[in-house]
């Protein structure tokens, strides 16, 4: 991540993080290394996959000693084999056993969305549909989430309600249709916005087209549907496809003509990549 979105929005959820579990002491680091003493220790990977988190995992441990120094073999996106010792993290060993699961809780959480996405991406290969990820993402993490996405091959679609226009289908009920929603977002959006609309039926698909917005977002049609839908778009509008898409069944819509394909299961039901710090060895 870059430096301002580290030290503006990191760096609170990291500092919230290291509170949560640390909050009166770490009574087991404080029987064990009572003083200041010498270590380094592995990063470890237990499973097959994509990393993902590395500067935020060489963060943790940089809020609390910034004398403390994490290197890693691998960067955001590489893949990882079960058995590779990937990285190595040295400073005080008291900073470096309290610091540890924090640190790894971000690194496997964000390297198994990776791993999730890099299998979602590989099957789509050759299609020219793009995988997006979604808001769907857990509350007060989506920075983290959505950078590990990036990592296993995905494009982000908006970060959040203030980055483009996206009418669904209560914003249409509370319009009236999709013709007012449009024209209201007209006179109140940025002109540099563009205008995204999900559309459920092959009607509003039309409806939409009528009033020239750029993006269609088709949700849950069955393929039939789709085709006619993308047939009466034309090309006058990117389409986007979503509803339900997992790695179960992603290699389908790499059939579709279609231009993205989101999917919200790449932060809601992605597992973590099994990692662990062994090897501690006190150097002094």
């Amino acid at each position: 991540m870059d430096p301002a979105t580290m030290t503006a929005v990191v760096d609170p959820h990291i500092r919230a993080a290291l509170a949560e579990d640390l909050n009166a002491g770490d009574v087991s680091t404080d029987a064990v290394a009572p003083a200041p003493r010498r270590a380094r220790v592995d990063v470890v990977c237990k499973q097959d996959g994509t990393i993902a988190g590395t500067d935020v995992f060489a963060r943790v441990f940089s809020l609390v000693d910034a004398a403390t120094a994490t290197r890693f073999a691998v960067a955001d996106g590489d893949a990882v084999r079960a058995g590779d010792v990937i990285g190595t993290v040295k400073g005080d060993a008291r900073v470096l056993l309290s610091c540890e699961r924090v640190a790894l809780n971000y690194l496997q959480r964000m390297s198994g969305i990776a791993t999730y996405t890099r299998r979602m991406v590989r099957a789509l290969e050759g299609s020219g549909v793009t995988l997006v990820d979604t808001r769907k993402t857990t509350p007060t993490l989506r920075v983290f989430e959505k950078a590990a996405t990036r990592a296993g091959g995905a494009r982000n679609h908006r970060f959040n309600l203030s980055d483009a226009v996206m009418l669904k289908d209560n914003h249409i009920a509370a319009a009236g249709g999709i013709a007012p929603a449009v024209r209201a977002v007209r006179a109140r959006a940025p002109f540099t916005s563009r205008i995204e609309v999900e559309c459920e039926t092959l009607d509003q698909v039309r409806e939409a087209m009528a009033a020239h917005v750029d993006i269609v977002m088709l949700d849950n049609m069955g393929e039939a549907d789709l085709h006619r839908a993308v047939a009466a778009i034309a090309g006058r509008a990117a389409v986007e496809v979503s509803g339900n898409v997992t790695l179960a069944n992603v290699a389908r819509y790499a059939r579709l003509p279609i231009d993205y394909l989101s999917s919200g299961a790449l932060t809601h039901s992605a597992g973590i990549l099994d990692l662990s710090m062994k090897h501690l060895v006190i150097e002094e």
